[in-house]
């Protein structure tokens, strides 16, 4: 059998840092690969990424979405379709309940809902209503919920509605678009090798670098699962083996070696965890009880373990 050429690790990425929009060019591919890779990765990133989105609306005084809300200039349903742009990060559950209430002449924004610490709202400007009168009162209350891809409203219903809830189509996919363009570029002495550029942008709950690597390897386990049935699933007993050494090496290196803060690193130090094996051996709520470790130091750590393909012990 003659095996093709593999590309050189030549990945780059285009535009500014965390931001919503991103190109990455993957140089060297064998003719033809450019558009199998591009339309891969491009069919996963729209359809198989989890998001949040918003599912069930419950206006004060509306039954149905046909109808207007007295002193408010927008009709239900347009209400519902700002409602719908909200983009929000679920830290803990699957799914909550939001509550939003203003009165008097304004706007109501995204950033008038009442979040706690488990939601993260990533679009607070987002125009939501316009109050017209000084006697005007608009209360609403929304169900957030983790889902992937599209889903339509007779799926996301489950069970029998409340009165005056109204269930919504839910777009959960983090992806507002994607596009790829292949071009020929020269390798050795060949013109024909394939250069691909693949454009995301993201709704801003992860960033396009998120996204891509995400895609990368949802299509990786995929291919997996096919290749565990070649010699009676010894491939999948060598990955496990290979799995487990690189968890061994990983608990032996030091703490100073992970991509924390000096901040963080020093809290871990101060706490006499020194290697990634005394790391791993504490769960988040252990590591939170620890003396300068809040919120913003478990996220670093726990970021920097996955990047290692490690995790904190469960609960």
């Amino acid at each position: 059998m003659i095996a093709l050429p593999l590309p050189p690790k030549t990945i780059k990425q285009s535009g500014e840092k965390n931001k919503n929009k991103a190109i990455f060019e993957i140089q060297g591919l064998y003719p033809g690969y450019g558009v199998t890779i591009g339309n891969s990765l491009r069919r996963v990133l729209l359809s198989s990424l989890p998001g949040v989105a918003v599912t069930e609306v419950k206006i004060k005084g509306v039954s149905h979405e046909f109808s207007t809300v007295s002193g408010v200039l927008e009709d239900v349903i347009m209400l519902i379709l700002n409602l719908k742009k909200l983009r929000f990060k679920i830290h803990e559950g699957e799914s909550h309940r939001v509550h939003l209430h203003v009165t008097g002449e304004k706007e109501a924004k995204g950033s008038d809902f009442e979040l706690f610490s488990q939601i993260e709202l990533v679009n607070p400007e987002t125009h939501i209503a316009t109050l017209t009168d000084k006697k005007a009162e608009f209360d609403v209350e929304i169900q957030i919920e983790k889902g992937i891809g599209y889903v339509p409203k007779d799926q996301v219903r489950k069970g029998k509605a409340e009165i005056g809830s109204i269930t919504l189509d839910a777009i959960f996919t983090p992806i507002k678009n994607v596009n790829f363009q292949v071009e020929n570029m020269r390798v050795g002495d060949r013109t024909d090798f394939d250069k691909l550029s693949i454009e995301i942008e993201t709704d801003g709950t992860l960033t396009p670098e998120q996204a891509f690597y995400d895609a990368c390897d949802i299509l990786l386990k995929h291919f997996n699962i096919i290749m565990e049935g070649k010699n009676g699933g010894q491939a999948k007993e060598e990955a496990g083996a290979a799995s487990e050494e690189k968890e061994s090496d990983s608990s032996k290196m030091s703490v100073e070696e992970l991509d924390v803060s000096t901040r963080t690193l020093n809290a871990l130090l101060d706490n006499n965890i020194k290697t990634v094996g005394g790391l791993l051996r504490k769960n988040e709520k252990t590591l939170s009880g620890l003396e300068g470790m809040g919120d913003k130091a478990i996220t670093e750590i726990k970021k920097a373990l996955k990047k290692i393909g490690s995790e904190l012990k469960a609960e």
